[in-house]
This record gives structure tokens, C-alpha cells and sequence, in this order.
């Protein structure tokens, strides 16, 4: 029988490829359009099977744009606005005035004409609301959802969570961990009880990467939101609109990080080549176990927790620090405006590029662009995953990719595309995977029966008995360690050209400086780089900015109150 399923399953991904996602293109022309996509993972032409699935439907390649990993990104967008073009799809934030602008400045297509009679209209409201005032629809949110406000985005696990080696943390006794600085203690017994991987490789409590780097040092800012507040600028905004911090405070909590990491360095937790290295390299230290410390499940368990390694009780899950509140996005039935889609002005067949967006908010469009290694959609149908006895399972295939970070080429395709190679490069999430398709089951694998029932392993099954809840969402709701940010959007002020180059010219001030602290020989060297670099930053008008700041992230507080005093009546 087994043998019979996989002959099945070898057919299917071979009809899948050669048949390019079961379409076929109405498009006789060739195209390779330009995807300005501003938050993509990498650039160039999109290869492996996404870029198959969408050859075969709109006969067109992605050449794709990314200001993501380019510390000059800003900066390039600039030029690329001022010549007139940004791209044929163009994925950009709508804050700020930003939307407002680029419709001012011609460079976005009124999709009006083209869209009136799409399937993507079933999300009217989201759409029409980011638009008003615009005379046209320019742009689509992102990550729409029909779930109320206060409902988490997240599943299964937090986006933002202390996630430890577990297994090692059990061995150590599992101390109790009443703050953030508590856990150096414990990460420095994991680590002398673990100091080297099969492999040979040191291991470190905390292994750093500068790609994400923005408005200050990411992976510093990541603590912040264990208690409870997440950045709007140099702002910190607590979720629930109810305290707001400087990131330059010297009692707040973006100073509080950088001294954990400090703290950490000077204990030798901290990987050396952490200024050298960028989230690819990092993320092979994670599958290979040379990091005990995961900020995000993307991150640790993606990488390290397999079937093989969880059956053997081995991997990241989350451990309790006693004064945290995790920060949780709310579900957004408007959409969020922090990304959005755009068609060019001026594109060669704008009702093609039209056809694309509304497949991304597709179930076709979003089970293939909103795939990943792990923990996103469920990827193309027939290939990873296939509908049984009228419900999702994963595939043979589909479970080695998802939970074993198999590099193995999909089953019967004669172009030897694996799964990992091919997933989309546009990280772009076009509506909540919570969400539900047309065949009546949520967009991500994890929510199904079948992998419910399936991922009962050794790691986990230890967790839950000492954590007494079924997953990490599952604690941190019963234990209220949890406050979630309402799901809202609101229409940020416009940043004037001054603000704008002040704000440059401060957030490469502070990300070096941050960096520098981490890395800081002694105490007095810390503190400082921390005088030194307020100093700078005041001298060059932090203040305008982070008054800037502050007004929008209030104005947007005061919103998510209105929607929860609206809901409590």
C-alpha cells in the first residue's frame, strides 16, 4: 500500500510540474517583469517551482528587487521613485503618506478598471478603506483576516518568545527564570553541559546577524517585545496603546537588551562572528545545534527541530521567564498597511499584472507564494501536501520538507527542482494563514487533524507535561502572558524630507553604536558608547524625530482602545 501511495504521489508531483500548477497560461507573450518587493528575502530572477507555477500561468518571470538586505535600501527607493519607475508589482509599505505619494507622483496604475470583477473584491472593505481619499484603487493590504481585532495572528507558536534548546535545559535542571537576565545564568550552565556539536562546532547561547537592521540593532529590540512593546520609529509602543518609550531612554527597555548582550558577551555566550555573518549563516549554526537561544520559532525551530531530532526529545521550545508579556499581533480585517501590492504606472499589459495580484490573494496564490521551510502555508497541492478522504494531509514529501528540512529534489519532477530552493522569495503575506480556503480547512498545515494528531513527539509530549498547555499560544493565553495589539491600521502623518534624512543619518548612529555596546570591552566602555551615541543622535535632531514618532504611535494607540471599548459595549 505504501509503495502504491508513493507511485501515486510521484505521478502527481510529475503532472504538477509538467503541467505548471495544473493551469495553463492564456498570455502567448513572454514577460520579465521588475518586483520591486521591499521586504523579499533575497533578489534576482525567482527560480525552482514558484517561478514554474508562475511562468505557467501568466507566462512572465520575476526579476526581483530588494531593498530588505541593502542598508542603502531606503536610499534606492528614493532613485528608483525619482526616475519615474519602481517596478512592473511593487510590494512597499503604505505608511507614512508613502501610498499618497507614489499616486501623486504617477507611478502606480488605478487598477479600478482591471479588478472590478476578481475574486480578490471579496476583500471590498480592506481595499476600499486603504484607498479613500485616492480617487482609484491603488494598492492591497496585506495579511487580511476575517477574525475579530483582538484575536492572536499567530497559531501554533509566538512570534516573539524566549525559545530554548529544551532537551539541554531539562539537563540542567530546568532552573526558574523570574527575569530576562535570569536567563544568562541558566544559557552559561546549557552551554558548559553542551560546549560543542557533533560536528565539532562551538556553541553559543546567542548567535547575532546586522541584515534586518533598521531603526536600531533588530536582535535587540527583540527582547523588548517579551515585554509586551514593539517599535513604531524610535518609539517603543507598548501593545495595548498604553505606554510608550524613547529607544534612547536610559531606563528603557531597548537599553536594557543591549546591556543582556553585553552581559552575555562578556560571559562568552555570544558567537564572535556575530558581526560577520548574516540570518543564511546563522541559520545553518541553528540546524547544525551551535545555538541554545532563539528569538523567533522561524528561526531555532525551523532550523534544528526535525522529526528525528524531536523523536529523540531534542530541540527549541518555549521556556517561561516569570515577568514576561509577550507582544501579539491582532488579526487585521483591514489589512496591514506596513506592506501592500502596487501595479506600475506605466506596465506593458496592466491587466496581466493585475491577473497576479489577485492570484496572491488566491488559494492557489496563497498555498504556493505564502509556502516556506517551515510553518507557512501548505505549499503547492500534489506535491506537498493532497486532499484524503475529504480532508488535508501532508505528503510523504511535504512531512520530510516541513519538519526534516529535506534538500531532497520533489519526487518525479525531471527538472530537478527541490521544494526548498524554489519556495517564493517575495515574503509576502497576502492574507492570514489561519484563514480558511474554499476546501474548508485553514491555509496552514498546522491547524490540520492530521498533523494535530501526527506531531505528538517525545519533545513535545515532555513540554506540555511540565508547561500543562498544548503549545506555546496554548500557555501563554492560560497564564495571561500574553497582551495583543489590536488589529488596526492607521494612515501614519506624512515624513518630511527633513525628518526623513535626520532619520538616516541617526539609525546608522544608533545601530553602530548598539553593535559597539554589545561588543564592549568593560562596563565603562558600555556606558560610554551609550552617552557617546545619545549625544550624537540629540546633536542631530533625534528629538524632531522621535517627536515624530511618538505622534503617530499615540495616534495609533489611541485607535486600538477605541476598538476595544467599541467591542466591550
Amino acid at each position: 500500500m505504501r509503495r502504491k501511495v508513493l507511485s501515486v504521489l510521484i505521478l502527481a508531483s510529475a503532472l504538477f510540474l509538467m503541467s505548471g500548477c495544473n493551469s495553463k497560461s492564456k498570455y502567448q507573450e513572454e514577460l520579465t517583469i521588475d518586483v520591486f518587493a521591499s521586504e523579499a528575502n533575497s533578489q534576482g530572477i525567482q527560480s525552482g517551482w514558484f517561478a514554474r507555477c508562475i511562468h505557467d500561468r501568466f507566462n512572465m518571470n520575476l526579476n526581483v528587487i530588494s531593498i530588505n538586505n541593502n542598508y542603502n535600501g531606503a536610499v534606492l527607493k528614493d532613485v528608483r521613485a525619482a526616475s519615474g519607475y519602481l517596478g512592473d508589482i511593487i510590494f512597499i509599505s503604505a505608511q507614512n503618506n508613502a501610498l499618497k505619494d507614489l499616486v501623486d507622483a504617477g507611478l502606480l496604475l488605478d487598477m479600478t478598471p482591471y479588478i472590478k470583477d476578481k475574486d480578490i473584491m471579496k476583500y471590498k472593505d480592506a481595499i476600499e478603506k486603504l484607498n479613500s481619499g485616492l480617487d482609484g484603487i491603488y494598492a492591497i493590504p496585506s495579511s487580511i483576516s476575517t477574525l475579530p481585532p483582538d484575536t492572536p495572528s499567530d497559531i501554533i507558536d509566538s512570534t516573539y518568545a524566549p525559545y530554548l534548546r529544551w532537551d539541554i535545559y531539562s539537563q540542567v535542571g530546568s532552573p526558574k527564570m523570574d527575569t530576562l537576565e535570569d536567563m544568562l545564568d541558566v544559557l552559561e550552565k546549557m552551554q558548559e553541559a553542551y560546549p560543542t556539536t557533533q560536528s565539532g562546532q562551538k556553541v553559543y547561547g546567542f548567535s547575532l546577524f546586522d541584515d534586518w537592521d533598521n531603526n536600531m540593532m533588530t536582535l535587540a529590540k527583540q527582547p523588548c517585545c517579551f515585554y509586551g512593546y514593539d517599535e513604531n520609529g524610535f518609539v517603543l509602543s507598548k501593545a495595548d496603546g498604553s505606554d510608550y518609550q524613547s529607544i534612547l531612554d536610559d531606563d528603557g527597555l531597548y537599553l536594557r537588551s543591549l546591556k543582556f548582550y553585553f552581559e552575555a558577551n562578556r560571559m562568552g555566550l555570544v558567537d564572535p562572528d556575530s558581526r560577520n555573518q548574516d540570518y543564511g549563516e546563522v541559520f545553518s549554526k541553528y540546524q547544525d545545534g551551535a545555538v541554545l537561544f532563539s528569538p523567533w520559532p522561524f528561526l531555532g525551530a525551523s532550523a534544528y527541530n526535525t522529526d528525528e531530532h524531536m523523536a529523540m526529545g531534542q530541540g527549541f521550545m518555549m521556556a517561561d521567564i516569570g515577568d514576561m508579556l509577550i507582544y501579539e499581533h491582532g488579526s487585521s480585517p483591514d489589512g496591514v498597511y506596513s506592506q501592500v501590492v502596487c501595479v506600475g504606472a506605466d506596465v506593458k499589459d496592466p491587466q496581466r499584472m493585475v491577473d497576479f495580484v489577485d492570484y496572491l490573494y488566491s488559494d492557489e496564490g496563497v498555498y504556493e507564494n505564502q509556502a516556506a521551510e517551515n510553518g507557512g502555508s501548505a505549499g503547492p497541492e500534489g506535491v506537498t501536501w493532497e486532499m484524503s478522504d475529504g480532508a488535508p494531509r501532508l505528503t510523504d514529501y511535504g512531512i520530510d520538507v516541513f519538519y526534516n528540512q529535506s534538500s531532497g529534489v520533489i519526487p518525479g519532477d525531471p527538472n530537478g527542482y527541490t521544494y526548498r530552493d524554489g519556495v517564493s522569495i517575495l515574503n509576502y503575506t497576502a492574507v492570514q494563514l489561519s484563514e480558511t480556503a474554499a476546501n474548508g480547512f485553514p491555509y496552514s498545515y498546522l491547524l490540520w487533524d492530521s498533523e494535530l494528531s501526527r506531531t505528538s513527539t517525545v519533545l513535545q509530549d515532555e513540554w506540555k507535561e511540565v508547561m500543562g498547555a498544548d503549545n506555546t499560544m496554548d500557555y501563554l493565553i492560560k497564564n495571561d502572558k500574553i497582551i495583543v495589539s489590536p488589529g488596526c491600521e492607521y494612515n501614519e502623518m506624512e515624513e518630511s524630507a527633513e525628518i526623513k534624512e535626520i532619520r538616516e543619518a541617526v539609525k546608522r548612529i544608533v545601530v553602530q553604536g548598539s553593535w559597539d555596546m554589545v561588543f564592549a570591552s568593560d562596563i565603562d566602555e558600555f556606558e560610554a558608547i551609550w552617552d557617546d551615541m545619545k549625544r550624537k543622535c540629540m546633536s542631530l535632531g533625534y528629538e524632531d524625530v522621535y517627536r515624530f514618532d511618538l505622534q503617530n504611535a499615540m495616534a495609533k494607540g489611541k485607535l486600538k482602545q477605541e476598538i476595544m471599548e467599541e467591542k466591550r459595549k
